[in-house]
This record gives structure tokens, C-alpha cells and sequence, in this order.
């Protein structure tokens, strides 16, 4: 198993709650899919799983050295948990394009937050772990 990428990136979630709040589901239905709205609205602290959602899609987009360009949105890279709570980063359109043209068969992802920050950090691997699974 090989490493073909890694990201990380910081928000600060008075930032994602200031555009929910300006924007409000005009952002959210920008940035979030439905399944990503439907488990941050269910949290009872909202805006950090908001943030962290960002974050770890700012991750993931740093691992597979994209950066947002033509062809990719928000909405391509979806978080969701697995049964056991572990955050797991799915790709569609111009994400999951890149990942196949550079050989990139999983992401790992790991989220943290508090009051003021969240934090996220993605590994691009050419391999699937035999103890990750992709079943939700």
C-alpha cells in the first residue's frame, strides 16, 4: 500500500456558521450534499460538524493536489460515517475522475472540532486496508 497524497486544513467554525447565516441553504446546499446536512443538522453542535465537513473536503481536495478548479465541486467529495463513526470521504464527477487517473483507490479521513476550530486530515492510497470498510 502506497501513499499518493496527503491534506489537511483548519476552518474556524464562526466562519461556516457567519455564511450559513448570510447564505443560509443557498450555501448549505452548495457545499453539503443531503446526507452531509441531514447528519450535521441531527448533531446537537450544528455548525462544528459543518465545519468539519469542510475541512475534510479541503483535505481531500489538497490529497489529490486538485485544489478547486473547472470541473469540481463541493458537493463531488461527500463525508459520511460508517457504522462504527468513522468519518469516510466519497467521491463522484471531477473528484472521482482525478482519483482514478492517479491510481487513488481510498481516502482515509480523520475530523476533529472544537468550539472555535475544526480541524481534518486525508491519506490518498493506492489500496484499500483490509480493516476499512466501505459499508455504511
Amino acid at each position: 500500500m502506497n501513499v499518493l497524497g496527503v491534506g489537511t486544513d483548519i476552518t474556524e467554525c464562526l466562519r461556516i456558521a457567519q455564511m450559513i447565516e448570510r447564505h443560509g441553504e443557498l450555501f448549505v446546499g452548495r457545499v453539503y450534499t443531503p446526507l452531509e446536512i441531514d447528519y450535521c443538522r441531527s448533531r446537537r453542535m450544528a455548525t462544528q460538524h459543518f465545519a468539519g465537513r469542510w475541512a475534510a473536503k479541503e483535505a481531500v481536495l489538497k490529497a489529490l493536489g486538485t485544489g478547486w478548479r473547472r470541473g469540481i465541486s463541493w458537493r463531488d467529495i461527500e463525508i459520511r460515517n460508517n457504522a462504527g463513526g468513522r468519518p469516510q470521504a466519497f467521491l463522484k464527477g471531477g473528484t472521482q475522475e482525478v482519483a482514478e487517473r492517479l491510481g487513488i483507490r481510498c481516502i482515509l479521513v480523520s475530523i476533529s472540532h472544537c468550539r472555535s476550530h475544526a480541524t481534518a486530515y486525508a491519506v490518498a492510497l493506492d489500496e484499500m486496508p483490509a480493516t476499512f470498510s466501505s459499508e455504511l
